[in-house]
């Protein structure tokens, strides 16, 4: 079979001049979770297929309609994560980690859902995941929210929103649900098909319907805020005072529930006008029954996920866009035996400073060739070795940004010297 292997639909390779905006979030998350004592887990892409469905819920969308799921040689049905807080939940379950212990854990990586690929949704996509595992309290709520907003001040991303509301116990929501079903079966010649299968299986599932009709009744469903029960209610109230406390301003939105069941009490959502259709960018909150569902002790939990496709969209809309690290010293190469002889020099001056990003000619090339390379390379500085300066034990430094001579230098001096060039002190003896 010949001729050119397209990519997966959905699935984008991420390229050598978008990494850099990729490399930034990801640097300053890592700096931010572990100085808010994060630490990170890694777990695996797969997982069995009946973790997402007891985790995530069988009515929601991502379980009926979205996840990539096949049967193994051994005839176990296998996923792709959808997302990581199932996968770090069993994690703690399967090492036995939980018994009454704390935990702050974060892992990032790769997700999949086979969605309708558009701007800032993916088939293959990137999330950071943060989880705060055995809190009980509203402070730990409003701990990962201040997180979030110092990463968007961090970032300078300031076209974001924060939206909050609490779904209560899962007590509070069985009445709630009543209240629902009564409603929505008053109407249920307006409900779509997926709305009529989920009056029966989950009818909050119907409050995430984007069909505008379905939007139209549920502009009028009853509120489920209405329904909180006291300790809830309680501790919803303790968390937007806190957030008054802390200058974060919010919207309380009443409808916000989230995709996925395991959730109750705290919901929140970053989202921004700037993606289009895509406007959420971070979405978390607390899954206080999860781990007992899976099988693991009664265990509190809060946690958040974020996109990170879509805050490197908002990264790539700043107006000062952070560049690829240049080069500080490209060796230009002439003759074979300094071709030889260049990589043990070049070795040696990466120990010396290792600091330093050397970028030695490969390839061979003429002289003119090889300083087209290093303008390319935006090195600082070129590093010239030849078959007589070796002879003579010495190398030429030329700065390439700035008016000045080049000059020769003994190889023994060769690491203080280009530090100084480098710092910007005169070349010349």
């Amino acid at each position: 079979m010949t001729g050119q292997i397209e990519p997966i639909r959905g699935m984008n390779d991420v390229l050598p001049a978008e990494s850099v905006l990729w490399q930034q979030l990801e640097g300053t998350m890592r700096d931010l979770l572990v100085a808010y004592g994060y630490e990170e887990i890694r777990v695996p892409v797969v997982e069995h297929t009946d973790l997402f469905k007891r985790a995530i819920g069988e009515y929601t969308d991502v379980v009926e309609k979205e996840m990539y799921t096949f049967t193994d040689h051994g005839g176990d049905s296998l996923t792709l994560r959808p997302e990581a807080t199932a996968g770090i939940v069993r994690a703690l379950i399967s090492n036995g980690l939980l018994r009454g212990a704390r935990h702050k854990l974060w892992c990032s990586g790769p997700m999949f859902r086979h969605e309708r690929p558009q701007k800032g949704r993916y088939r293959q996509f990137y999330q950071v995941d943060v989880e705060a595992v055995g809190f009980t309290g509203p402070d730990v709520d409003a701990e990962l929210i201040a997180l979030t907003a110092r990463l968007w001040r961090r970032l300078g991303i300031t076209r974001v929103q924060l939206q909050i509301n609490s779904l209560g116990t899962a007590d509070s929501r069985r009445v709630y649900r009543e209240r629902l079903v009564e409603y929505f079966s008053a109407h249920r010649d307006r409900l779509d098909e997926d709305s009529r299968r989920r009056l029966t299986g989950n009818p909050l599932r119907i409050l995430d319907s984007k069909n505008p009709e379905v939007q139209q009744l549920v502009a009028d469903a009853p509120l489920l805020t209405d329904y909180l029960d006291p300790e809830s209610q309680a501790h919803f109230a303790a968390l937007r005072a806190a957030l008054d406390a802390m200058g974060l301003q919010y919207t309380v939105n009443p409808r916000l529930v989230r995709g996925l069941d395991y959730y109750s009490r705290t919901v929140f959502e970053w989202i921004t006008d700037a993606l289009g259709a895509q406007d959420a960018v971070c979405s978390g909150g607390r899954y206080d029954g999860l781990i007992s569902q899976l099988g693991g002790d009664a265990t509190p939990a809060i946690g958040f996920a974020m996109g990170i496709e879509r805050v490197v969209e908002l990264l790539r809309q700043q107006p000062s866009q952070p560049q690829p690290q240049a080069t500080d010293v490209y060796v230009v190469l002439n003759g074979e035996q300094a071709a030889i002889a260049g990589g043990r020099i070049v070795e040696s001056l990466r120990d010396a400073l290792p600091h330093r990003r050397f970028e030695m000619n490969l390839g061979g090339g003429n002289f003119k060739a090889q300083f087209r390379r290093a303008d390319r390379s935006r090195a600082a500085l070129a590093l010239i070795i030849g078959e007589d300066e070796l002879a003579r034990g010495v190398a030429a430094l030329k700065p390439l940004r700035l008016e000045a001579g080049q000059s020769e230098c003994p190889m023994t001096q060769l690491p203080e010297r280009i530090e100084a060039a480098l710092k910007g002190t005169d070349l010349q003896e």
